[in-house]
């Protein structure tokens, strides 16, 4: 609360609680809070959930948006932090891009939690935040950093609210690419994000997220694509293969890998596979491999390896390969 207070805006701002069914001290530390603010000139709008059941982060992040007047929608989740020119700057880039959501770079709090995590949402380049949005990291501009105009939010259509256990950034993230949304990152370091075992992000399951993960690239990409190669012929990439969809593994045309053992072996059969005979799937050095690729190799984890394997072949990310892991 004290970090939208000391917003460096010059513009008009409001401020839009929900409350959704807390337990805690949190409805006095609004009201605390909403006379502080008021006094500065911000306007404070306090909705809640009276019943006793929570309905969810999309549901109150929707109640939020509704019940507010912004031209723009900034989010700020209650356990994170603003800096002063947080609003100030991703003003300046929205209004440019009406169609885009605009996100920033961040720290971490504690600053060794998910390191590989704050790496990647950091330095990925203005062509990665819309090549990587297939990796198991999520959106690419994070959702606690999110700002956009209030007629593209409902363009959209709102967050999933179906509660517990859906990522409802994920599919209001995949829903804005679907329909042609532009994605862009402020490169100051605009939020302190807190990471607490608590966090309602860890309540949604890796196999939910998975499958919408999946979809999306078969919607995306391999639905333009004749044949492909999968990069990883360890269990990442044998999944990946069971989970595609009968007429996307037809076109998978072999598995790629450095492991020698796995090499040798030659090929893959799909045991599980109700065909006659079982699909065999060839196994070959990515050198011997022909593109494109989707890279089930877990990016910034073998100090370089993989990625100095990967940019001998002189490819390009968002035609010759995507990453998925």
């Amino acid at each position: 609360m004290k970090s939208v207070c000391e917003q460096d805006f010059k513009e008009t701002m409001e401020l839009s609680v929900f409350n959704d069914a807390s337990e805690d001290a949190s409805a006095e530390i609004i009201e605390k809070w909403k006379m502080k603010l008021e006094d500065a000139g911000i306007p404070v709008i306090v909705g809640s959930n009276d019943s006793s059941e929570p309905r969810g982060v999309g549901f109150a992040k929707n109640q939020a948006v509704i019940q507010s007047s912004g031209t723009y929608l900034c989010f700020l989740d209650s356990d994170d932090v603003m800096m002063p020119q947080r609003v100030r700057l991703q003003h300046e880039v929205a209004i440019q891009h009406p169609n885009s959501i605009v996100g920033c770079q961040i720290r971490r709090e504690p600053l060794e939690s998910t390191e590989r995590y704050t790496r990647w949402i950091n330095s990925l380049t203005e062509e990665q935040l819309l090549t990587q949005v297939f990796t198991s990291h999520g959106p690419t501009v994070i959702m606690p950093t999110w700002f956009c105009s209030r007629e593209w939010f409902f363009h959209l259509g709102k967050f999933d609210e179906g509660g517990r256990g859906v990522p409802e950034d994920l599919l209001f993230f995949y829903k804005h690419i679907q329909n042609g949304g532009e994605v862009f990152r402020v490169n100051h370091c605009l939020l302190l994000y807190r990471y607490h075992p608590q966090a309602a992000t860890h309540s949604v399951l890796e196999g939910t997220i998975w499958n919408h993960r999946v979809r999306f690239l078969e919607d995306r990409v391999l639905s333009s694509w004749t044949s492909f190669t999968i990069w990883n012929a360890g269990k990442q990439g044998k999944k990946l293969y069971r989970s595609l969809s009968p007429a996307n593994q037809k076109k998978v045309t072999a598995f790629c890998d450095v492991d020698e053992k796995k090499i040798t072996k030659g090929f893959y059969t799909y045991e599980e596979s109700e065909e006659r005979p079982k699909p065999r799937v060839p196994v070959c050095h990515f050198r011997d491999a022909a593109p494109p690729f989707i890279i089930c190799v877990k990016l910034d984890l073998t100090g370089g390896a993989f990625e100095t394997n990967l940019n001998m072949l002189n490819l390009k990310e968002g035609v010759d390969y995507y990453h998925f892991n």
